[in-house]
């Protein structure tokens, strides 16, 4: 899709959703106006000659099953098979023509009734988008050459200068260059506190900045936020059917051809097997024609489903469509990241031993001068803890810098040669030794050692520690409850590991697992456990993700996250996983219940029909009432 498609499509579906509405207005107003014309002409039936009660009938035919029987041909002509629609045009036709005009009208009348309940489920399910459309604001002060120019936001374009003032949104994305303030981030990810954001932070479009004006940069194009993409990716989760809905779809246009040729026999069988009467056996095709059709049965599904994505994405859980929605509750195992998911994936320094025979602020200064050249986590952490002593690392001229993934980094200072990392990196031998072993205590608990080497002698040792997110606790404890076996896979080694499990609660853990491993340990897990789903950062995880039955990303506000996995957590809150769970389950539950409720109806109206106590009037009533309840049932999900 192009840039200027997409700004098209953006700043239209406002448009939509105002025509979808008053769509949903003009359905609703065409079945009480048939439902009126039908009332008025009952009630006049003694006082009006036939003709004109016929023509009566005729015009509540057409003004409530208009919208039906067009969207029922059109599918027939395009689909090249009959449908639900087409179901009812020919039994509301037969009804009249075996003289139950009243009969057809009302069944119309429910029909079209129902369809408008039914769009107005979709429209529902829609407000969530139209309601992020409207925190979009359409205006930005542009700030050029000191000028300030109030500018359509489709006219922003990369490194333009805005002044977002205290109780405006936020109209693109960006980085903070000038200000400070609170951010209230709701629309995005559902966190109802708000966030400080200072100089060099970035914010995103939608969100309100509270109490400070700031000046900021912007740094995506305007129809590819954040914002937007959440829009996009909300509206394509609706178009996205589940397995079980697929299926009733598919049969569908059997059931229709299976119903009317039952109809066709019902005309002729009762009367040579049974001694029916030639009216009594069209009657009761007719009844049949009616009741059986699957219409409640076709409702069981779509309503809750979109109600549940709806629920799901105004706190702040993306599902990418509804089989994903339908999958979770089916998970047997999580598997969970461990660094930026299970932790806050900001490790701290929290030992430090040093050799007595050098000089400590030496060392940390060329330990913090080392790492700071790195971009890991581990290393930058030992850089502000160095910083933070008041060594001076800037000043320390760094040479031959090598980055051994996964081990750690050698340089040159002062031409001798420096080894930052792992014990068997730097040498086990010596690692072993070291402040009489105290690297084995420290692992013990839980914490991740990295050693420092300077030419052949280890002369310091660092714990460091990544700690746990305030909601990973409780929400591996809601997990194991509901008897979801829970998994961690870190490149963190056997002890490290246990201890961290131990801390978190979870039920196992898989040590010394790359990144790359990480994909066979899912496959592993996927024999043992059937459906397993893969919790992770989005990003290094991207292809356990993708291998699992169901991969779900911690958000926290990055897009790459947006793409990457079936399920998004916008705020990196691990209870939403429990919370979406259950949604799920009540989701499946709630099918479940209108599944079997509009099969027990509709076996219920045909076998007495077939005993003859049916009438047709109960039977539209009947079959076109248990459409209305599937529909109400499954919009509780909303709530």
């Amino acid at each position: 899709m192009s840039t200027i498609t997409k700004t098209i499509h953006f700043y239209t579906f406002r448009k939509t959703f105002q025509i979808e509405k008053i769509l949903v207005h003009k359905e609703l107003i065409a079945a009480l106006m048939s439902g009126l014309i039908i009332l008025t002409t009952w009630a006049l039936t003694p006082y009006i000659p036939r003709s004109l009660w016929i023509v009566l009938h005729l015009i509540a035919f057409t003004i409530g099953g208009y919208a039906k029987a067009k969207e029922g041909i059109t599918e027939t002509i395009a689909d090249k098979t009959l449908n639900v629609e087409m179901l009812m045009i020919f039994a509301a036709i037969g009804s009249a023509a075996i003289g139950y005009w009243t009969e057809g009208a009302i069944l119309i009348f429910i029909f079209a009734l129902s369809g408008a309940l039914e769009t107005y489920t979709l429209n529902k399910s829609n407000k969530e988008i139209a309601a992020l459309m409207n925190l979009q604001p359409e205006e930005a002060l542009l700030i050029k050459d000191g000028i300030q120019e109030i500018v359509p936001v489709a006219r922003l374009n990369i490194n333009d200068m805005i002044l977002v003032r205290a109780g405006e949104r936020i109209p693109a994305d960006g980085m903070i260059v000038k200000g400070a303030t609170a951010i209230d981030e709701s629309a995005i990810t559902g966190e109802s506190i708000p966030v400080n954001k200072y100089n060099s932070e970035n914010v995103y479009a939608g969100t309100v900045a509270l109490n400070g004006s700031i000046t900021i940069k912007i740094t995506k194009p305007t129809n590819e936020t954040l914002f937007q993409k959440i829009i996009q990716l909300v509206q394509s989760a609706q178009d996205e059917k589940s397995p079980s809905q697929l299926f009733i779809e598919k049969f569908e246009s059997s059931y229709v051809k299976i119903v009317l040729i039952a109809v066709v026999i019902m005309m002729f069988l009762p009367y040579f097997v049974f001694g029916w009467t030639w009216a009594d056996s069209i009657y009761r095709a007719m009844i049949l024609l009616v009741v059986a059709s699957p219409c409640a049965l076709v409702a069981s599904i779509m309503p809750p489903t979109l109600s549940a994505i709806s629920n799901s994405a105004k706190n702040g859980v993306l599902f990418k469509g509804g089989m994903h929605v339908e999958n979770l509750s089916h998970v047997k195992a999580i598997a969970f990241d461990k660094t930026g998911t299970l932790t806050n994936g900001k490790p701290i320094v929290t030992d430090a031993y040093f050799s007595e025979h050098h000089d400590k602020k030496e060392i940390l200064a060329i330990a913090g001068a080392i790492e700071n050249e790195s971009t890991h986590p581990l290393a930058q952490a030992i850089t502000i803890y160095s910083e933070a002593q008041d060594t001076e690392p800037n000043t320390i001229e760094i040479t031959d810098m090598r980055n051994l993934s996964g081990s750690g980094v050698q340089a040159i200072v002062n031409n001798e040669t420096w080894k930052i990392g792992k014990s068997g990196f730097v040498d086990q031998a010596l690692a072993d030794r070291f402040c009489n072993r105290i690297a084995q205590v420290l692992a013990e608990q839980g914490k991740t050692i990295v050693f420092v080497k300077r030419q052949n002698e280890i002369v310091a040792l660092f714990a460091l520690k990544d700690t746990i997110r305030k909601d990973t606790k409780q929400a591996i404890h809601k997990l194991n409850k509901r008897g979801i076996q829970t998994i961690m896979l870190t490149g963190d080694n056997d002890i490290t590991a246990k201890a961290i499990a131990k801390e978190a609660g979870i039920g196992k853990y898989i040590a010394n697992c790359l990144p790359e491993e990480k994909v066979n340990q899912i496959k592993q897990l996927k024999k043992t456990y059937e459906n397993v789903a893969m919790v992770g950062d989005g990003i290094n995880d991207a292809p356990a993700l993708a291998s699992a039955n169901l991969g779900i990303a911690m958000g926290e506000g990055t897009d790459v996250a947006l793409e990457t996995a079936d399920v998004v957590l916008m705020k990196n809150d691990l209870s939403k996983i429990t919370d979406a769970t259950l949604l799920s389950a009540r989701m499946n539950k709630i099918v479940k219940q209108n599944v079997i409720f509009s099969l027990s109806i509709i076996v219920m109206l045909i076998l007495t029909n077939f005993l003859q106590v049916l009438d047709l009037p109960l039977g539209v009533i009947g079959h076109e009432g248990s459409t209305i309840l599937v529909i109400l049932n499954g919009l509780r999900l909303l709530k």
